[in-house]
């Protein structure tokens, strides 16, 4: 059941709802069904037998090892597609929202398809460059598709003292609000830095049109007034995401203005 809680929201247009989601520790993930909080050894004080996987996905256990980030967290796709099969022992599995989009073009299905392999490739992911803390290199899209996509990504800060239970649950509707309307592709969050308590959390959306339609809805609304009280700091970044014709993967470059959604494909 831990999965199936986890799987019921995720940050929109500006990830500032991606509070309830970088808690101090993981038991708000999982609605406080696990009473044990989980916090992330530092790699240089914890020798290399005993170090976590930060690939391996956590069961949410009491004997859980300590985790460093959650699956990424999909949307659902539209009925009538579907879903995608993954190897027998994949490295990470992801976990799928309970909205589903109302459509996807085939370009961004490819993206969605691959983005079932995301994960992060450091543990310092909350203070190196975005194009350096994930896979990108890993995802493969078929060499004819030639697109873009806008990429959100929030580094945070909470406040020591702050119960995240509000916005937790701001959040899960903000989420049903973003894939119920469009556009919201994938939404990743870490755990904060057991040093600094930086954490980052990201999304992909469809354009950014999408993404900007998503700061008007009444419940992301609430969930960025939320924030402002619950972080000590936050910023945010945005990205292309970027899918050549010709060519299998994809490459991150900040964004720079446009719409960030043209399909060169035509489709």
């Amino acid at each position: 059941m831990a999965q199936a809680a986890v799987a019921s929201y995720v940050p929109v247009e500006n990830a500032y709802s991606a509070a309830a989601f970088t808690a101090r520790d993981s038991t708000l993930l999982v609605h406080k069904t696990v009473k044990s909080s989980h916090t992330v050894p530092s790699a240089r004080d914890t020798p290399p037998s005993l170090q976590a996987d930060p690939h391996q996905l956590p069961t949410f256990s009491r004997s859980t090892s300590p985790i460093l980030y959650l699956p990424p967290l999909l949307s659902s796709l539209p009925r009538g597609y579907p879903q995608p099969s993954l190897p027998s022992a994949p490295r990470v599995t992801p976990l799928s929202s309970a909205a589903r989009l109302p459509s996807i073009d085939s370009a961004s299905l490819a993206l969605h398809r691959a983005l079932h392999h995301f994960r992060a490739v450091t543990p310092e992911y909350s203070s190196i460059p975005y194009a350096e803390a994930f896979n990108w290199g890993e995802l493969e899209l078929p060499e004819e598709e030639e697109r873009e996509w806008y990429c959100v990504a929030f580094r945070s800060k909470r406040r020591e003292s702050s119960d995240g239970g509000p916005l937790y649950e701001a959040d899960k509707k903000a989420h049903e609000e973003a894939v119920q309307n469009g556009g919201l592709i994938l939404y990743w969050y870490g755990t904060p830095h057991p040093e600094t308590g930086v954490n980052l959390a990201t999304c992909i959306w469809q354009s950014r049109a999408h993404a900007a339609a998503a700061n008007s809805r009444p419940h992301h609304v609430r969930a960025m007034r939320l924030a402002a009280i619950f972080y000590e700091r936050y910023e945010l970044e945005r990205y292309c995401l970027l899918k050549v014709r010709g060519q299998r993967g994809v490459e991150v470059t900040p964004f720079v203005g446009g719409s960030v959604e043209r399909l060169k494909t035509g489709v």
